[in-house]
């Protein structure tokens, strides 16, 4: 059935003719052009969030998280984000060098809205900038200079429906196939799975920042 095109939607025409109600009031003019003082609280309150970026090889998201705040409201308009240490393949800031548009999406443990935040970014190693969000004596590398164009609550639907915060949904540890299994398996046996896992807590521990 996947390979099946005949009915796809192809265009907003099609699209109506199936989403025919249109976005409702609400969903309107919860949009703000800036960081609202009642959407500012989300921010400082998330832990965590998806950082969604475009360039030449197609989409890319990628997680983003630390202590809660770690996102800082510069102004109404600006919002700073460390590039804290990680795998150095760099895809999100290869695409912004290359195309500033960005789009996230917080979310905060327990709370079944999320917010989204649409706009565009340049990437600043300016050192007082780095400085400013030291954490155990590190440096973030660079820092992501947002400039906000849109922002708005998403409802909870989704959350409630996958059960995100519900402990009882939660994945069991070991019942996925393991990072290193996985290393093991695309490298045709050059990376030690074993090894690779058994280092990988520890590694990670370590280089937080």
């Amino acid at each position: 059935m996947a390979a099946d095109t005949s009915a796809d939607l192809a265009d907003e025409a099609a699209l109506r003719r199936i989403y025919s109600t249109g976005p409702g009031p609400t969903s309107l003019q919860k949009v703000a052009d800036h960081v609202h003082a009642l959407y500012r609280p989300y921010i400082e309150a998330s832990p965590f969030a998806v950082l969604a970026t475009f360039g030449p090889e197609g989409l890319d998201t990628s997680p983003r998280g630390d202590a809660p705040g770690f996102v800082t409201v510069a102004d109404a308009h600006t919002l700073l984000l460390p590039d804290r240490r990680g795998n150095q393949r760099i895809d999100s800031l290869r695409n912004i060098a290359r195309d500033p548009r960005v789009a996230l999406l917080f979310l905060i443990p327990g709370v079944g809205e999320a917010l989204r935040v649409n706009g565009t970014a340049r990437i600043s190693a300016l050192p007082a900038l780095c400085e400013r969000f030291a954490v155990q004596g590190q440096l973030p590398a660079s820092v992501l200079v947002i400039q906000v164009r849109s922002v708005f609550f998403q409802c909870a639907r989704a959350l409630k429906r996958s059960g995100l915060w519900n402990p009882a949904t939660h994945v069991q540890a070991g019942t996925l196939p393991s990072p290193g299994a996985i290393l093991q398996c695309l490298s045709e046996a050059a990376i030690d799975g074993a090894a690779y896992d058994g280092a990988l807590q520890a590694r990670q521990a370590a280089t937080l920042y």
